[in-house]
């Protein structure tokens, strides 16, 4: 056999066009998209052991099982507009779309609703080992990241239900000790080859009639009849009729095939605009000093306090409940102290707006991708000034607010998506 366990042929893919209709119903998987070869998508289980209980033993001997939750890391190391379109999309959830040329711009802003939309998404893992969709996952935080000669960097902390579908199944058959073939109630075995069929049996066991005790079995060939037949090795001589438990992917759903990506080329911080200490006029950026090469990062937080949770009328295997409790902005400047400017902001106890741009590559004469974000009302909570090298630097806690007009904030993507989260 030669089933493939290599990391690098992990994939991911989401429905970033279109959220779901409600919580815990899958959407159709559109988009592929590169993330950290580090990051999974995990079940959160929920398990007990029966310790606290009356047992007459020193040690449980029960384990509930509770269900769980879905979390994951979505790491995009070279983040691309797309990638900013998807987070915050999901990460702020109002989004609107207006036509830009052969593109689009979408302009994304805070949902006053406490529901966040919730996306389906869906992991390869290996190339052959399984595939696995998450239903109804939420984007509870994300950090965007421009550092000086760097690649725009996006992460995104998603939780989820914990609702899924894997692609491989287990199946118990019932035939004698020494069968050399065993046939499935009515799957067939996904693979169009007999050599993909075979990878796609992950275990036959059996088991021993006279013990109890479940024993591999070998297996060498699968047919592509359905329902599939197994050549097995005969595990014993006798023609007890016992059960052979069989792992094994069958003929796999339509969500199984993972969409293509979007080809967009990442962002540079070299391309960036700052600008602090403006005023958003609900068309444009006004004034403000522009910050060129004292700034060495510039890091945007959002945190929207989620909860996922187990509430009644739903079931024991997955939560039915998401709710954000209250949205928190921050950005954070690490710059080189050539003023005092910013000292003199926090001193002053002064309100202001900053404005933050990310420009790519044209993908048509004249129009570039880019993700902007107008904050239109912040404040300097911090500015300890310090010693980095032979410069002096400060680093700006800037705390993002809510503007009486404009909202906390307005982030713009251009490229060529039609939607996302629609």
């Amino acid at each position: 056999m030669t089933r493939n366990y290599l990391a690098d042929y992990d994939l991911l893919a989401v429905s970033a066009n279109t959220k779901e209709a409600a919580i815990n119903t899958e959407q159709t998987l559109d988009t592929s998209l590169l993330i950290s070869k580090s990051n999974i998508l995990q079940l959160e289980t929920r398990r007990e052991d029966n310790a606290e209980e009356l047992t007459g033993k020193e040690e449980p001997d029960t384990v509930y099982d509770l269900g769980g939750l879905a979390k994951g890391t979505l790491d995009f190391e070279k983040a691309q507009a797309q990638h900013f379109g998807f987070g915050l999309a999901y990460g702020l959830g109002v989004v609107s779309t207006a036509a830009w040329g052969t593109g689009y711009k979408h302009t994304i802003t805070p949902a006053s609703s406490m529901d966040l939309p919730a996306f389906t998404a869906a992991m390869r893992l290996g190339k052959t080992i399984i595939k696995r969709r998450f239903a109804s996952m939420f984007v509870g935080s994300l950090t965007a990241t421009f550092e000086k000669d760097a690649w725009a960097k996006l992460s995104l902390e998603t939780q989820g239900t914990g609702k899924y579908t894997d692609n491989v199944t287990k199946e118990t058959v019932t035939a004698a000790y020494n069968a050399t073939s065993l046939t499935l109630a009515a799957n067939a075995v996904q693979g169009s080859t007999a050599a993909d069929r075979l990878d796609n049996v992950h275990q036959v066991r059996v088991k021993v009639p006279t013990t109890n005790e479940w024993v591999e079995v070998s297996y060498s060939a699968v047919s592509a009849a359905t329902p599939a037949g197994i050549t097995i090795v005969a595990p014993g001589g006798a023609a007890t009729s016992t059960d052979y438990e069989i792992i094994y992917v069958p003929t796999e759903a339509a969500w199984c095939t993972f969409p293509s990506r979007v080809s967009e080329s990442p962002l540079r911080t070299a391309g960036l605009t700052l600008k602090v200490g403006g005023k958003w006029d609900g068309s444009a950026f006004q004034g403000g000093r522009t910050l060129t090469s004292e700034v060495d990062s510039v890091e945007y937080k959002l945190d929207n306090q989620l909860a996922v949770e187990f509430r009644v009328g739903g079931t024991d295997t997955y939560a039915n409940y998401a709710l954000r409790q209250g949205r928190m902005q921050t950005i954070t400047l690490n710059r080189q102290a050539r003023e005092f400017i910013l000292q003199r902001r926090m001193i002053d106890n002064e309100y202001f707006g900053v404005y933050v741009k990310a420009t790519g590559a044209e993908f048509e004469s004249g129009k570039n991708y880019y993700v902007e974000m107008i904050f239109p009302r912040c404040n300097v909570l911090n500015s300890p000034l310090s010693v980095n090298g032979k410069v002096l630097a400060e680093a700006g806690d800037i705390k993002v607010l809510e503007d009486d007009t404009y909202g906390s904030v307005i982030a713009v993507v251009a490229n060529k998506v039609a939607t996302y989260a629609a």
